[in-house]
């Protein structure tokens, strides 16, 4: 089955995988990963979980302040989208990146303009429709965020190309060597840079004037809505759940190939979920909140590691009679704690291992799908769009995604893993012990 899998499966999904396309937009998008932490923390203490602390913040004037750093960082993540995926592929291609990133910030803010309600409480001040004449002058924030997520990502894919292009081809104004490097990149940008910006403004003058929309809305309208909609189902959930822990049988690391492909959108997803809360302080179906986000598969389906593996931990701590699986237990079970298991994925081994893999599979699948239909039919809360680093301990993290709700059934979810690996781990153990057995007599 490896070999089968090695030979028939693995170079085109390697291929795919590597393509600069989606290394683009992978690495890209972990360009706005220490904004989405930092504006986490903003989000939780403008939206306080404890009403009397929240009541507090709000009356001493702290939660206006706490706002204000989080639109600037957490609102703003397809700005950092769109320079972060034109930036890597002018890189990948061998060429000065910031130039294609601004590039591409230049072309996403020309594509679109105010079209949202300027609104006082209830009363509104300045219609939708009245924005875009009214408020020339100002950056509509509703589409820096998940909203303009994928015409961030289009927008930063089709200008790293065009820009690359022009380059690879010698289209550019080229200086003599005695002036300054920063002078002569900035000329070496002139051409492209030119011919991307007029381009997307053309695009921009057709869709004003033929489809009476922005482009930004109308990608999010023809293209986000539906994809965003896909991904936020039990299908979508089953699928995510099952192939990361597939992969990483076989020694693939399936968090980021998965994560590379459906990233984007389930942080779309997040970003909306984090704009209700922030604008509700609750996330509900009714207001369009999403189910299948981000944070469900970090805290549902690899939380402890791929495979949820952190039963698999206790049992070799506390539990196992071999050696060789006490050892792993010893050096497994503080990573574990950290959400780190490839001492468990490569030592035990789960790869490649025919034993561990139902459990290794079925466990993740069983939490992501578990959460997804209790969150579905009401009994837990949807989650907020707070995105938390990926070492923070799990019921911690659970409480900073949901509440003390997710918190709970997290650890519930944490502590049935021991009881789906237990049957599985303890025949390996009997294995390895009788082996070990074997061994020590044979030496006696």
């Amino acid at each position: 089955m490896n070999d089968w899998f090695n030979k028939r499966i693995m170079p085109g999904m390697m291929k795919f995988v590597n393509t600069r396309v989606i290394t683009a937009i992978k690495n890209g998008m972990l360009v706005s990963l220490p904004f989405i932490m930092v504006g986490s923390v903003f989000l939780l203490l403008s939206s306080f979980p404890v009403p009397a602390v929240a009541n507090w913040m709000n009356k001493v004037g702290l939660t206006p302040y706490w706002t204000q750093a989080y639109n600037a960082s957490f609102g703003v993540m397809a700005i950092f989208a769109v320079v972060g995926i034109a930036y890597n592929w002018a890189k990948d291609a061998g060429f000065e990146p910031l130039p294609a990133g601004m590039t591409a910030l230049v072309s996403f803010l020309l594509i679109m303009r105010p079209t949202t309600a300027v609104m006082n409480g209830t009363k509104t001040v300045i219609a939708a429709k009245q924005a875009p004449t009214m408020l020339g002058g100002f950056i509509d924030r509703t589409w820096l965020g998940g909203q303009g997520m994928i015409a961030a990502i289009l927008v930063g894919l089709l200008t790293g190309w065009i820009y690359s292009w022009f380059l690879k081809h010698h289209i550019t104004i080229k200086l003599p060597d005695a002036v300054p490097p920063a002078v002569a990149e900035s000329f070496i940008a002139l051409i492209p840079a030119f011919v991307i910006v007029t381009g997307f403004l053309l695009v921009y003058i057709f869709f004003d004037l033929v489809v009476h929309e922005t482009v930004t809305q109308w990608i999010y309208t023809t293209i986000q809505t539906p994809l965003q909609g896909i991904t936020d189902t039990a299908g979508g959930v089953f699928l995510v759940g099952i192939l990361v822990p597939f992969l990483w049988f076989f020694g693939v690391h399936g968090s980021i190939i998965v994560g590379g492909i459906m990233g984007p959108l389930l942080q779309a997803n997040a970003l909306q979920n984090a704009q209700i809360f922030k604008a509700h302080g609750v996330v509900t179906q009714a207001l369009g909140g999403h189910i299948f986000t981000q944070s469900l598969m970090d805290q549902f389906g690899t939380v402890t590691g791929a495979g949820m593996t952190f039963g698999l931990a206790v049992y070799l701590l506390f539990f196992a009679k071999s050696v060789q699986l006490k050892s792993i237990g010893k050096l497994a079970f503080v990573p574990a704690i950290f959400n780190i298991n490839e001492p468990i994925l490569f030592g035990l081994p789960v790869v490649l291992n025919p034993i561990m893999l139902l459990p290794f599979m079925f466990m993740p699948t069983f939490s992501m799908l578990s959460t997804y239909f209790l969150i579905k039919i009401g009994i837990l809360p949807y989650l907020n769009g707070v995105q938390v680093p990926w070492t923070t301990p799990p019921v911690i993290s659970g409480f900073l995604i949901g509440g003390w709700k997710v918190m709970i059934w997290q650890a519930i979810i944490i502590t049935a893993s021991f009881f789906v690996y237990y049957p599985f781990v303890h025949k390996q153990d009997a294995i390895l012990y009788k082996q070990e057995q074997a061994e020590a007599s044979a030496k006696a």
